[in-house]
């Protein structure tokens, strides 16, 4: 399956193709605002959305970038430097929690909110909720998963979403796994209110609860490609291309749609009935009643009006 929305003729941003070469990874908030990154001198650059620079961050070892859906509060994870960095909209670093003295190895990390963590300790095989406020473990959890090729840690409504390069797994705090899908090319998840999906270098899937992952969207020649709220993006030939999108669009199962035009045929055809069969006593009265007003709507009196009703009593007995 693939694109339950509909999209209107992609756009060309102004942003030239030599900030683009290099771009390993690409993200953009609901504000328009891309974040361009480059594995090649561990950079984060983030650009208006007519390509203007607004902040540029040179980290000195690899991070990953979490989310930037609140461009108040982003954060990244370096497995490397086992510390995760929150930076302001101006690329300031504004919070830093060092995972080294507290715990093990941390293998991923989650910023559920701005006070709580949830952390993959590979270490000790274990899930930790984690308050990096006031520096307090609030739950552990036993999770003896494989931790190869992990790419992206997301947990919500009490369960577990782990994307690793080539599937996505959805388990309970019970370590009880409840879906597994193949996902070619895992890169991160993204959560837009109750849905989950899942990017990848070329293509956006989205979970449907413990049935199935649907594309809906795909570019098999883009190189990077991102959503926000609004619309898609994709890095293609070095150029980004946007693709704006109308919501409420979505392609569902047809059932429920089909029983509204049964119901209104089905009234239509009573209504058709009800006209063809004769008119009943009161309703002769009533027609002749408009017609005498029609005619002469400054004579008519209660008069004419009883003659009539007479002549039809008359003709009806």
């Amino acid at each position: 399956m693939f694109a339950f929305c509909s999209l209107y003729a992609q756009k060309s941003l102004p942003l030239d193709t030599l900030k683009l070469k290099e771009a390993k990874d690409m993200l953009a908030d609901d504000y328009g605002n891309l974040y361009i990154y480059k594995n090649k001198d561990f950079s984060l650059t983030k650009y208006d959305s007519l390509g203007k620079q607004i902040g540029k961050m040179m980290l000195a070892v690899p991070y990953k970038v979490q989310t930037v859906q609140n461009p108040l509060s982003v954060p990244l994870f370096s497995e490397n430097a086992q510390e995760l960095k929150f930076f302001d909209q101006n690329m300031n670093e504004i919070q830093r929690v060092d995972f080294k003295q507290k715990f093990g190895f941390i293998k991923m990390a989650y910023a559920e909110d701005l006070q709580q963590l949830w952390l993959l300790d590979e270490s000790t095989k274990r899930l930790i909720q984690y308050n990096f406020r006031n520096e307090t473990i609030i739950n552990s959890y036993p999770f003896d998963a494989s931790f190869d090729d992990l790419m992206d840690l997301l947990v919500y409504e009490n369960k577990i979403y782990i994307l690793t390069r080539n599937n996505i797994r959805v388990y309970t705090f019970k370590f009880e796994k409840i879906f597994e899908a193949t996902v070619e090319n895992g890169k991160r998840f993204r959560r837009e209110n109750e849905f989950i999906l899942v990017i990848t270098p070329n293509s956006i899937l989205k979970y449907i609860p413990e049935k199935e992952m649907v594309k809906i969207f795909q570019d098999p020649d883009a190189q990077i490609v991102d959503k926000n709220t609004l619309s898609y993006f994709e890095i293609k030939a070095n150029k980004l291309y946007l693709y704006s999108l109308e919501k409420n669009k979505e392609t569902e199962p047809q059932t429920e749609p089909d029983l509204q035009p049964k119901a209104q045929e089905k009234e239509i055809k009573q209504s058709e009935e009800k006209i063809a069969e004769p008119d009943s006593q009161e309703e002769k009265l009533e027609k002749k009643t408009q017609e005498i007003e029609d005619k002469n709507p400054g004579e008519s009196s209660l008069q004419k009006l009883i003659e009539e009703i007479s002549t039809l009593e008359s003709a009806g007995d």
